[in-house]
């Protein structure tokens, strides 16, 4: 007999749904089919144990099984419940009242015929809606995250044996359903770290301030224990609250990663994600033998921190320039390419010299001549030219830890950055691409960027006197712009100018002496 089912393969952030055809007949063995990877192949030893295990019985004939559309690799062991579903139903073991043919089913089986949670079960609903599917049969721990999309049935089932009698009309297993918008708007401001909890540091809270509102880069230069980290982990709390279409791009990313985990739902925080300077290029940036998103594709639409910058592989870091251009990363094998989004902010820091305390008001520097010249110069200029902000971090005093005056919240900073953010929107409305100054392109800057003749004074006499490099010009024009949209300003005033250019230190010709 032949008996058919639907599961789904997912490639990038995007899934297609497979054909799972399984027939048996005259002759003996078990043939898999359809560019199946090892452990799809190895499915037949999980299937037989699991029929075994509920006294249903592997069929002693030939059977095949075949993956179509064949010349695409499937990988992984999430077609196991279909694949057992489908040799209980040619095998004539399975009577089903409901039509499997309408249901996309997956899930990992163990041997004891319990289902395993899957990876990338989100695409995967919401390809099995756009295709006309009636519903999603899965591990019940996915099912939450599945019951994002609306207008699909997801069947949550814990073993194989709930899924048999599900589709034979046995057992009544009531949809999943959940009020999406309403656990979106919830939870989307939901973060543990706030601004009010940061004693002192006022002027690195307010360029950080300035880079939520323009969506520019940041790299903070300090001794340790300044608080670069804590302050960097609070920026995610003063960005623009996530749209529901960005939460659901960001939660599809870390569902084909396998990072949102087991009952997980919705992502309706700006992720922040702070990989080790360990990390090989192709965990930062993604990539493998089959594909999976990196660091900055998990960071998309939120905050991709590099602490201790200096000490990342120059490799890791030179891969970074074209994500951070294009918010994207394309990835190209022999026979096929796929693309994950990377719209990221990236902040990064470092110590001003290996020992740290270079520049230091109290501590003195122990580091040789040249050595600290050589310890900045492991950063490129082309990496440190799509980086806006350049901070220096000085440590809080006494005084200002022990002080018991109220720091402002960071509900009340994201009110302005929001507010900033709608100017820009307005402003590049019709725009390909570009939602905030950060991204504009040069030719754009010197539309958007008008300064009178003073700030063209000022801006020449700083660039003159601190040694400022060519590439600092356009990048202290956006600030400058980004600055007077939090005033709520129309034209670039010379003390928006004046801010803009005191945040590019590491510009200055002969910085590290």
């Amino acid at each position: 007999m032949f008996a058919k089912t639907f599961g789904s393969a997912v490639y990038g952030v995007n899934a297609t749904i497979i054909t799972i055809e399984v027939t048996v007949g005259q002759g003996l063995h078990f043939f898999m089919v359809g560019l199946a990877d090892s452990a799809v192949k190895e499915s037949q030893q999980r299937v037989e144990a699991s029929l075994k295990y509920f006294d249903y019985r592997m069929p002693r004939q030939k059977v095949v099984v075949n993956l179509a559309p064949a010349d695409i690799r499937k990988e992984g062991s999430a077609y196991d419940l279909p694949i057992a579903l489908g040799v209980l139903q040619s095998s004539e073991q399975l009577t089903p009242q409901r039509n499997l043919e309408e249901y996309v089913i997956m899930g990992e089986l163990s041997l004891d015929g319990r289902l395993r949670p899957i990876k990338g079960v989100l695409p995967i609903a919401i390809e099995a809606r756009k295709q006309g599917f009636k519903g999603f049969v899965l591990p019940l721990e996915n099912a939450q995250e599945a019951a994002i999309v609306n207008n699909l049935d997801v069947i949550g089932v814990e073993t194989i044996m709930d899924a048999v009698e599900f589709f034979e009309g046995k057992k009544d297993i009531q949809p999943l359903t959940t009020d999406t918008r309403e656990l979106f708007f919830n939870s989307q401001n939901a973060y543990d770290a706030d601004f009010a909890h940061v004693q002192g540091q006022e002027n690195i809270k307010r360029a950080l301030e300035i880079a939520a509102a323009g969506g520019h880069n940041v790299i903070m230069i300090g001794p340790p224990g300044a608080g670069k980290t804590m302050l960097a982990k609070r920026l995610p709390s003063i960005l623009p609250p996530m749209t529901l279409h960005e939460a659901l791009e960001t939660t599809k990313i870390h569902s084909v990663a396998g990072k949102l985990g087991s009952r997980a739902t919705l992502v309706s925080t700006r992720p922040f994600r702070s990989p080790h300077h360990t990390i090989s290029d192709a965990a930062l940036v993604g990539g493998g033998s089959f594909p999976q998103p990196g660091e900055i594709s998990l960071s998309h639409n939120g905050v991709l921190f590099l602490d201790e910058l200096p000490e990342f592989k120059r490799t890791a870091l030179e891969v970074m320039r074209q994500p951070l251009e294009e918010r994207k990363v394309s990835i190209s094998r022999a026979k096929w390419a796929v693309e994950f989004p990377a719209n990221f902010m990236l902040i990064a820091s470092m110590n001003p010299c290996p020992c740290g305390y270079y520049n230091h008001p109290e501590k003195e520097c122990v580091c040789g001549p040249g050595v600290v010249q050589r310890y900045l110069n492991k950063i490129s200029g082309p990496l440190l030219d799509r980086i806006d902000l350049h901070v220096e971090v000085t440590p809080v005093s006494f005084d200002q830890m022990t002080a018991n005056r109220p720091a402002e919240k960071s509900e009340q900073i994201r009110e302005r950055v929001i507010r900033a953010r709608d100017i820009q929107t307005k402003r590049f409305e019709g725009g390909q691409g570009i939602y905030s100054n950060a991204m504009m392109p040069s030719q754009m800057v010197k539309e958007v960027c008008i300064i009178n003749d003073a700030g063209r004074i000022l801006l020449k006499t700083a660039m003159e006197r601190l040694g400022l490099s060519a590439r600092a010009y356009d990048r202290i024009l956006k600030v400058s712009r980004t600055i007077a949209d939090l005033a709520g300003i129309d034209d670039i005033k010379i003390e928006h100018l004046a801010e803009a250019i005191q945040y590019r230190s590491l510009d200055r010709e002969n910085w590290a002496g």
